[in-house]
């Protein structure tokens, strides 16, 4: 059985990241989408919150889990026994990041490898931090989430304001 792990923020999950996920699920028997925990980010939603946002969107997508994580990559990898790393691609300065996150990862644990996969053109220019600003700056993010991550994020940011 080959297992996959795609690990992200996704705060939030975008068009960007669902097209990698779409692609990768058909690579592997199952794909592990690890919520990553980063204590130097500041996220707009919780762990929790992310966790739910992604699974409600890759519902219909049977090989696909959704998991916390919030220790190294590869040492995840080990604990659910997947052999590679999924990687979504948009730019060659995404390349020049992941390249260098791909020979210490193998350094750390040659057994687990990395697969990059090239976004669609029309997603090359998504990251979930522009999302994050357009619509702190009341901007339309229909282009670039599904619509429950829309609501969800119209929600979160009345919220900031309202406590402002």
């Amino acid at each position: 059985m080959k297992i996959g792990f795609y690990p992200g923020s996704f705060d939030p999950i975008t068009f960007g990241h669902l097209d990698i996920i779409t692609r990768g699920a058909k690579l592997f028997d199952k794909l592990y989408i690890a919520i990553s925990f980063n204590p130097n980010k500041q996220t707009l939603f919780s762990t929790e919150e992310r966790m739910a946002l992604v699974r409600e969107v890759v519902k219909n997508i049977d090989n696909v889990e959704i998991i916390k994580s919030n220790i190294l990559t590869v040492e995840h990898c080990k604990l659910v026994g997947a052999s590679h790393i999924l990687r979504g691609l948009r730019a060659v300065t995404d390349y020049d990041y992941e390249f260098q996150m791909t020979n210490f990862n193998h350094e750390i644990s040659p057994d687990v490898d990395t697969v990059f996969l090239m976004t669609q053109g029309k997603y090359s220019f998504l990251s979930s931090s522009s999302v994050r600003e357009l619509a702190m700056f009341g901007g339309d993010v229909t282009p670039f989430v599904p619509e429950t991550v829309k609501i969800a994020i119209k929600n979160k940011i009345e919220l900031i304001k309202d406590k402002r």
